[in-house]
Parts: structure tokens; sequence; C-alpha cells
């Protein structure tokens, strides 16, 4: 990723995606480079204790970075992102609506990221995303266990939700285990 971005002359904030040979790890191929934070960024910052935010606007203020892209951070534990939407749990049609309750999971290794609360409403002209979940734990093993909790704890009424799907995902053995694929909900929804 730092070579691709250096090959380009790129300076900022921005995402190199590979996708992984499951059967084979070694093997990795490029798919896109995204010349900006990504709504995955939480997941990076909880790993490596660093905030992209703030190294994205010092770059577009004209400063250094304070990172050394040549020695970047050694990522420590586990993270994951949910993504709750306003969305039916089941089809994943969207569910705009008033949000009549809105309560925010909190607690070690819990991040929220969200702009909505209770007495707003999720309209159906834009993305339907209220919120990101984002978990992080020293291992996979707790990471899960904490993302249940927090999707437990999570309250969203009024609109159509997905946190029920999440609570399927994350009993389910093949993501509990880390061996999916990209057929995984195709299955559950099977």
């Amino acid at each position: 990723a730092v070579e691709a971005a250096k090959a380009v002359g790129y300076t900022g904030a921005g995402t190199v995606e590979f996708i992984v040979d499951a059967d084979r790890p070694r093997d990795f191929f490029f798919l896109e480079m995204n010349t900006r934070l990504q709504v995955e960024h939480p997941v990076t910052e909880l790993v490596t204790g660093v905030d992209l935010v703030e190294e994205q606007l010092r770059v577009a203020a004209g400063d250094p970075p304070a990172l050394d892209p040549d020695d970047p951070p050694a990522p420590t534990g586990h993270a994951l992102e949910l993504r709750v939407y306003a969305e039916d749990p089941k089809r994943f049609l969207p569910g705009p609506g008033a949000i009549t309750r809105w309560e925010e999971p909190t607690g070690e290794g819990v991040r929220v990221d969200s702009g909505y609360a209770a007495g707003d409403t999720v309209t159906p002209h834009y993305d339907p995303l209220m919120a990101k979940l984002c978990v992080w734990g020293p291992d996979r093993d707790a990471t899960l266990v904490r993302a249940r909790a927090a999707v437990d704890a999570f309250v969203v009424e009024g609109p159509k939700c997905n946190l029920p799907f999440f609570t399927e995902l994350l009993a389910e053995p093949d993501f509990v285990s880390g061996r999916y694929d990209t057929g995984l909900v195709a299955r559950m929804r099977a």
C-alpha cells in the first residue's frame, strides 16, 4: 500500500484495498485505492491508536504528517465495525422513520460514531446509515464478546434497524471462526 501511494506521489489519507485468497494467504490482489478516509477508518484508529482525521487535517493544512509512512505503528488487538442502518434486518431494504428511542452502548473497547438521537428522523432521501458501532479487544474472541454485548445494549426504536442481523451474524459459526467469505450473508439467508 505504501509503495502504491509512493508510486503515484500521493500524500494524504487514503485506503488501498486488497483481496486475499483464504486458501493461499500469501496470494493477495489489488482492488482499488480510495483517496480519502473511508467509513471503516475507526477500525484502523482502534488498532493503531492513530487519529486519522487529525492526520488528514494536518496534511491538508500543509503540515507534515506526524506518522512516518515508512515506520507505521504496529497494530494491536482486533477491531470490528458494524454499520447500524435504518433498514430491514432480513432483506436490507431502507426503513426510514422517526427515532422514538435511541440508546448507545458504552464500555471498554466500544466506540459509537453517530449523528442521530431520539426525536430525529431518518429520511428516505439519503443513505440510511445511523451509526458506526466499533469494538476493539485484545483478540478476536474478546472483540466478539464485547460486540455481542454492545449490540444487545444498542436500542433503536422507530425506524427499521439492522441490529437484529448483527445478533445473528455474531453467532454465525463461520463468522465467529474468521473463516468466511463474501457469500456468507447469502448462505445465512438461504
